[in-house]
C-alpha cells in the first residue's frame, strides 16, 4: 500500500453496517509485487467475483453472489503494508496521475457509474446533488463536466468556492418548489432519499448512493405518484475515472483535509469522523 483514502463506508462498518470483521480500507493506490504489473503503481476494484457463475457470465461481476468486496465482506481490506487483489482487477496508474489523485479512483469510479445507469441517452440538463462529502463532490465535478447544470446543496458550501470554477452552482438551502430531473443523494444519510424526493420533478430519476447502517423509514407514495424512477448505485468502471484524473478533469487536491502515517491509522479515523471534515489519507512510510 502506497496511500490509501478513509471513506463513510469505513464509518459506517464500523458502526455495523454489514457485519464486517476484519481489516477496514478499500481506496487505494499500491505498488504491484507479483504478476505481469510487479514494481507498478496500481489502484483496483474492490469486488472479488468467482468470474463462473450465471451472473459473471453476464458480465456483471461486480454482483457476482459469492462475491468478498476488498474491506467491506470477506476480505480484509488495504489498511495494512501489503494486502491481496486479484490480478485481473488491477489496472495501472498513468504516469502523470500522483497518488495523492490516484488514491480517489474508486471513489470516482463510484460517480462515473452513474453515467453509465442513466445512459448517453439522458437530457444533460439540470442535476442537483444532496451531500457536499468527498462522494458528492465527485459526482458534481463528474456530472458537471458530462454537461449537466449542477447545483450542490450541503451543510458546508462556505468552503467549497473552487468548485464554481468546475460549473458547480452551490447552495446551502433550495428556494421552495425548486424540482430537478435528475437527484443524486450522497447524504450518507437515512434522511436523503426522503430529501430527494421533495425536490425531484414528476418523471425524474433518483440516483441512490449512500450506504449506511440504519433503517430507511420513509412513505414511497411520491415515487408512484409522481412516477419518479429510483437507481442505487454503488460501484464503477475504473479506466473513465483513471482518465478523467490524466486529463486533470477532476480535481482532488481541494478535498484533501489531512494524511496520516498507517501507524497511526486510529488517530486518521478519528479525524474523519469529525463533521464537515473532508478526504482524510493514510500514507505507508514504512
Amino acid at each position: 500500500m502506497r496511500m490509501a483514502g478513509i471513506c463513510n463506508t469505513d464509518l459506517e462498518l464500523l458502526r455495523g453496517y454489514m457485519n464486517f470483521c476484519g481489516v477496514l480500507g478499500h481506496e487505494f493506490v499500491g505498488t504491484a509485487q507479483e504478476g505481469p504489473l510487479a514494481g507498478r503503481r496500481v489502484v483496483g476494484g474492490i469486488n472479488f467475483a468467482c468470474g463462473e457463475c450465471s451472473t459473471c457470465r453476464k458480465g456483471l461481476t461486480r454482483h457476482c453472489p459469492t462475491r468478498s468486496v476488498l474491506g467491506i465482506l470477506n476480505a480484509d481490506g488495504v489498511f495494512a503494508e501489503e494486502f491481496a487483489v486479484p490480478q485481473a482487477n488491477l489496472r495501472p496508474v498513468p504516469e502523470e496521475v500522483a497518488d495523492r489523485a490516484a488514491v480517489f479512483t474508486e471513489p470516482l469510479a463510484a460517480a462515473c457509474e452513474i453515467l453509465e445507469q442513466i445512459g448517453g441517452g439522458f437530457p444533460r440538463a439540470d442535476a442537483l446533488v444532496l451531500g457536499d462529502g468527498k462522494l458528492g463532490l465527485l459526482v458534481a465535478q463528474t456530472l458537471a463536466a458530462d454537461g449537466f447544470d449542477v447545483t450542490l446543496v450541503g451543510h458546508h458550501v462556505e468552503r467549497l468556492a473552487w468548485l464554481e470554477s468546475r460549473g458547480v452552482r452551490l447552495a446551502s438551502a433550495l428556494e421552495p418548489g425548486t424540482k430537478f430531473s435528475l437527484a443524486v443523494d450522497a447524504t450518507g444519510s437515512a434522511a436523503g432519499l426522503e430529501a430527494a424526493m421533495a425536490v425531484t420533478a414528476p418523471r425524474g430519476t433518483i440516483v441512490l448512493k449512500s450506504t449506511i447502517a440504519s433503517r430507511y423509514q420513509v412513505d414511497l407514495a411520491p415515487l408512484v405518484i409522481d412516477e419518479i424512477r429510483v437507481i442505487g448505485s454503488r460501484c464503477g468502471p475504473f479506466e473513465p475515472a483513471l482518465a478523467r484524473l490524466a486529463a486533470g478533469a477532476i480535481a482532488t487536491e481541494e478535498m484533501i483535509d489531512s494524511v496520516y502515517d498507517l501507524a497511526r491509522i486510529e488517530q486518521a479515523i478519528e479525524r474523519s469522523r469529525g463533521s464537515g471534515v473532508m478526504k482524510v489519507l493514510v500514507e505507508n512510510c514504512s
